[in-house]
């Protein structure tokens, strides 16, 4: 630029200018991120807590709570902090902290964490952990620290340039030192490297994750679509990754010889079609899809965290957990404990059904299995994956049949959020290229730690905003997409710089040795330039008609 300002072409220097300032500013867009959102993301859906002060409820702003402090929860509210129940009974989500796909019981005594919900029921707890000492902060903080110690990844293409710069400078210092001629070394600088590499291939990288976008992939940054490209080994989580996170009925076992299998189950949602419980969903949509007829009965009656009761046909029918239909309502259960014993050593969740002190039947339930997850798992390994494992907060015994069903290498069960992202950073000091998908919040930290993070589409929003990329689409076979369209993208890259190195080196001996002007030296780096470009743009625009693997547009 400088020798162009003093010969008077100010026009190649401000083009020159122009083109990295461009080229940068692109650069800068494609990896920008919005991690500034992330400890608005962390605090719990209300600012404001109820504490039970001698007897009586009262509401502080949430920042004023102070360990020891006796919290009020009700149903429908997320937990503010980590602490004991004193009393009340209620059923817990906690799906966002351990991954446990079934809401868990939680009463007098019972240990509870910040960001799980309470789906029914009231509880009075003790709180020990508050602020950024509860679970949730904890990973907050984890997070924070795996996103910080990534630093900054250099484009290739900028890498290059920089390195080639020294390079260029000498070869002009040898032509004026050689030829005398000014002209000649503007022509040498001219036909510098920096504009076609630090615009073209920036742009290139832009273009790839714009057709990832069309097929479902919303990829974060070009330093992630490099590491993705270099994947070695992929971690899934279970629950809403390589499962629904959806529970269904998988059997109806009837007891009783006067009701068959849909009678037994119709009968169940005639009854739980008044509960928002996950298992009652479950159960009521399994009954429309067998030819739900409908049993007329009274009033329900809602025991929180144990089961429904009403009267049929003179009869009371209970519908409920094995403490609240035998040991509650005193139904005998010994005749059918083989069969029942059966269903459970599956891993499967229980439904006990009751009428007029007898158990007529058994409802069992679980996680489904996502359609293509073994078909993904195949295809990763063609993709190169040496190792597919999975990581999971719920039971050994499920995670080892979900991991045999999908054709995983191996399996780790009942992890805590922390354990989660240790083993992740352990595989990557063996030196593995790591990729972890998960959707919860106590994915949050492994997805961090990872070399790449990639979050489901229905993913908690603290796990999307640790992720690297995040599924626009509820397709677990977007993940080996994503996997494919990076390693294509690698390639055109590495052309365009290989193209990009050849193309200018023969500008710049020609140059030198007084074959351009430099006018043409500035037309024809320039014009290769905006070939890479257009090559790039191309490549990016090339599904802009078909849009998603799926065929459908991406929300």
């Amino acid at each position: 630029m400088l020798v162009s300002l003093l010969r008077g072409d100010r026009g190649a220097a401000n083009t020159t200018t122009a083109l990295l300032l461009l080229g940068e500013h692109l650069e800068a867009g494609i990896r920008r991120r919005s991690d500034a959102l992330l400890l608005a993301l962390l605090r719990p859906l209300d600012d404001h807590v109820d504490l039970l002060v001698d007897g009586h409820q009262q509401r502080c702003p949430l920042e004023a709570l102070r360990g020891g402090e006796s919290v009020v929860v009700e149903h429908g509210s997320v937990i503010p902090v980590d602490g004991t129940v004193l009393s009340g009974e209620a059923s817990v989500d906690e799906a966002a902290m351990t991954g446990e796909s079934l809401p868990v019981t939680r009463r007098r005594g019972d240990r509870v964490m910040s960001g799980t919900a309470v789906l029914e029921g009231r509880l009075i707890i003790y709180a020990e952990r508050v602020g950024a000492q509860t679970a949730a902060s904890r990973i907050g903080a984890l997070v924070e620290t795996a996103l910080t110690s990534k630093g900054e990844v250099q484009l290739q293409a900028s890498a290059l340039a920089d390195r080639l710069v020294p390079a260029v400078f000498g070869l002009a210092l040898l032509t004026q030192l050689a030829s005398g001629d000014w002209t000649r070394t503007a022509a040498v600088l001219q036909a510098d490297y920096c504009c076609a590499l630090k615009l073209a291939i920036p742009v290139a990288f832009k273009a790839a994750m714009a057709r990832a976008g069309r097929r479902g992939c919303l990829i974060k940054g070009a330093a992630a679509l490099e590491r993705l490209a270099a994947v070695d080994t992929v971690v899934f989580d279970k629950t809403g990754t390589l499962t629904t996170g959806r529970l269904a009925v998988t059997d109806s076992l009837s007891f009783d010889g006067g009701t068959s299998a849909d009678d037994l189950l119709s009968l169940a949602a005639s009854i739980e079609e008044h509960s928002v419980h996950p298992l009652a969903l479950a159960v009521v949509e399994a009954a429309c899809g067998r030819g739900y007829h409908h049993f007329r009965h009274s009033e329900v009656e809602f025991i929180v965290a144990h089961g429904v009761a009403a009267t049929i046909q003179g009869e009371r029918v209970v519908v409920g957990s094995r403490h609240f239909v035998v040991e509650d309502e005193g139904v005998d259960d010994t005749p059918h404990r083989a069969a029942i014993e059966a269903l459970w050593r599956q891993g499967k969740s229980l439904l006990y059904i009751g009428r007029g002190r007898r158990l007529i039947g058994v409802l069992a339930l679980e996680d489904q299995v996502r359609a293509g997850s073994a078909a993904t798992v195949a295809r990763l390994r063609s993709l190169g994956v040496k190792e597919v494992l999975m990581l999971s907060g719920d039971q050994r015994d499920v995670a080892e049949r979900i991991a045999a069903h999908c054709g995983l290498d191996r399996s780790l069960a009942e992890l805590l959020p922390e354990q989660k992202a240790e083993i992740v950073r352990a595989l990557c000091r063996d030196g593995r290229t790591v990729l972890f998908v998960g959707d919860g919040i106590n994915d949050a930290p492994a997805l961090a730690a990872a070399d790449v993070g990639l979050a489901m589409q229905r993913g908690a929003d603290i796990a999307q905003l640790s992720a690297d990329i995040t599924l626009l689409e509820d397709d677990i076979g977007c993940v080996a997409e994503a996997m494919e369209l990076a390693g294509c993208a690698m390639g055109r890259v590495q052309r365009n710089a290989e193209a990009t190195v050849v193309v200018n080196t023969g500008l710049l001996i020609s140059a030198a040795l007084g074959g351009l002007t430099p006018v043409q030296a500035s037309l024809l780096h320039n014009g290769s330039t905006l070939l890479v470009l257009l090559s790039a743009l191309l490549a990016g625009s090339a599904t802009s008609e078909t849009g998603p693997a799926t065929g459908q547009q991406p929300h």
